[in-house]
């Protein structure tokens, strides 16, 4: 299970609006928690430790979280927003306010490559 790269990962940018489905095991039972928000930064490259910073805002606090993109815990990510941006770290999100908190977006049509799995 641990050491092995996941393959069917859809291609995740920084200013990209991603929802990340996490595994919650709470005792004997397993739950999908979804976590959206905009990618702030991805780190690491391709290989085994790349990771991504997302940050959303839930009841009006801004909520960051890394994620390592092979982990084990992440069920899938479903992009929903394609975001232009000309900076590969977002960080300046952090402190923006109104409307310099906004990207502009690109209109998303997936691809072949970033359809989901029928089961």
């Amino acid at each position: 299970m641990f050491g092995k790269l996941k393959e069917e990962l859809p291609y995740i940018r920084p200013g990209d609006t991603i929802k990340v489905y996490q595994k919650i095991k709470e005792k004997d039972k397993e739950r999908i928690q979804v976590f959206e928000g905009v990618v702030l930064a991805r780190k690491h490259g391709k290989g085994i430790s790349a990771t991504i910073t997302v940050r959303g805002i839930f009841s009006g606090v801004g909520v960051e979280r890394i994620f390592p993109l092979h982990s084990p815990i992440i069920e899938k990510i479903e992009v929903v927003k394609r975001g232009k941006v000309r900076r590969a770290k977002l960080y300046y999100l952090r402190e923006a306010k109104g409307r310099k908190g906004r990207l502009k977006r690109k209109d998303f049509v997936r691809t072949n490559k970033e359809k989901p799995k029928e089961k």
